[in-house]
């Protein structure tokens, strides 16, 4: 089983610590999103586990090894953490083509990984010509030369259109599917939802959360139940006696809070209550975020005095 293992991780520049002893364990067949605001060590714990910087202490490792010490390892882990890294004089599929050669991928993963990315047509021309997402497909494909068992992506939508976020949700989704151990970094919080079964996230260099996502949203977010009646008065004191806090909109609707949806219409059907829509008001990844990192966000806008 090939998962990357974070031991007691430390990195420090000088008197800033950047990683604060950080533990946790990205394992096969899921998606996991590494999240954290602005400056909190993601992408220094990217570099650290890709051998691109030595840690102050404690260990990375890929499938219990170092990725420094693998041998050809575009064949065991894939990566995309730049993608303006390709040569802008070189045409997309000779930069696929040196990557190949240099760790012994057979040819044909070039052609195939252009095809799977949708550069196939763009192959020829030079990468100083691609927009930002086609730049960001090609470092996609290159990430996926090696047909590796482990795949990291730092903002793996940045610059991709409509069409182009829903196959990078497909690619990884399917890649996790396959059995491959999956870490995507981001910051856009609904692409997250879109495709991430766990969560590890980070603030100020420390884990702040590593968690199955749907638990990490019901911890952090009030449950609500939004329902609708033509009668106001009977919803009002069939709640009251449960002791349930509502709250009604302007356009007619209530919002019970701290409720399940099962519970409601249970008590509203005994009371016999009329209802005209009874639906739960799920918890955001966002909101859930949000609260977690409150007071983890080094940059933060100060609201203007009117």
């Amino acid at each position: 089983m090939t998962s990357i293992e974070v031991q007691a991780l430390t990195k420090e520049y000088g008197t800033r610590r950047a990683v604060d002893d950080l533990t946790f364990t990205v394992v096969p067949g899921r998606v996991t999103g590494f999240l954290g605001p602005n400056g909190a060590g993601k992408s220094t714990t990217l570099r650290l586990v890709l051998g691109l910087d030595r840690p102050t202490s404690g260990t990375a490792t890929v499938g219990g090894r170092p990725y420094a010490t693998l041998r050809e390892p575009l064949r065991h882990v894939g990566a995309l953490l730049e993608a303006q890294a390709a040569h802008g004089a070189r045409t997309g599929r000779d930069h696929l083509r040196v990557l190949a050669a240099s760790n012994r991928i057979p040819g044909r993963r070039v052609d195939e990984v252009l095809e799977q990315t949708g550069l196939a047509t763009a192959a020829r021309r030079r990468v100083r010509t691609y927009s930002l997402g086609m730049r960001q497909r090609l470092g996609i494909a290159a990430a996926l030369l090696g047909d590796p068992e482990v795949v990291i992506l730092d903002e793996p939508s940045n610059g991709l259109d409509p069409e182009g976020i829903v196959w990078i949700r497909e690619l990884l989704r399917r890649l996790a599917g396959e059995g491959r151990t999956v870490l995507v970094s981001s910051h856009l919080m609904n692409e997250t939802a879109s495709f991430a079964d766990h969560l590890v996230v980070l603030g100020r260099g420390r884990l702040l959360a590593d968690t199955p996502m749907r638990e990490f949203i019901d911890a952090r977010v009030e449950p609500r139940v939004r329902v609708r009646t033509p009668d106001a008065t009977a919803l009002r004191t069939a709640l009251a006696r449960h002791g349930y806090d509502a709250v009604q909109h302007r356009d007619g609707h209530w919002t019970v809070r701290h409720a399940r949806v099962d519970d409601i219409g249970r008590l509203t059907s005994e009371a016999g209550v009329p209802l005209l829509e009874l639906a739960a008001e799920e918890g955001t990844l966002e909101q859930a975020y949000l609260d977690l990192t409150a007071a983890e966000t080094e940059f933060t806008a100060q609201p203007q005095e009117a």
